[in-house]
């Protein structure tokens, strides 16, 4: 199993960094590289709590669809999104938002996942996928600063 934590300074306010986290438009501008797409359940506008979105995109050369589906939602604290269907055993993804005292946000991703295939994944995710998967979150969540401080 995979467990990673990142924060990211935000200068906008926690609800314009929970809103934007959650819109589908901004995800997959975020995503641009990978040529990411919504292909079924909620494909554009925000995404809400019960509610899952499949999205279609290529890592590693290779296309990939997971659909996730919004576990637990809390404007503008918090909110959870949980792999049902993909290439994952498991993907969650927990995303906090913590106002600081200059009126912008600390945003926190806690992102914990498992391979599939036993004992050849837990040498996939330790040799590629941990560092893989951090830097296309921290990829986009510099996507997200630079467009919230527009």
């Amino acid at each position: 199993m995979i467990r990673f934590r990142t924060e990211t300074a935000l200068d906008a306010a926690p609800a314009a960094a929970f809103d934007a986290s959650l819109d589908i438009g901004a995800h997959l501008a975020s995503m641009a590289a990978s040529e990411e797409t919504a292909v079924a359940g909620v494909t554009s506008g925000n995404i809400g709590l019960g509610e899952t979105v499949t999205w279609r995109a290529r890592h590693f050369g290779l296309w990939w669809t997971m659909t996730s589906t919004i576990t637990q939602l809390d404007r503008p604290v918090s909110f959870t999104d949980e792999q049902v269907r993909g290439p994952f055993a498991q993907f969650r993804h927990v995303h906090r938002f913590e106002p600081r005292p200059d009126g912008g946000t600390t945003m926190t991703d806690d992102v914990t996942f498992i391979a599939p295939f036993g004992a050849l994944g837990r040498v996939a995710e330790r040799a590629v996928l941990g560092r893989y998967v951090r830097r296309l979150i921290e990829s986009r969540n510099e996507w997200l600063r630079r467009y919230l401080d527009q």
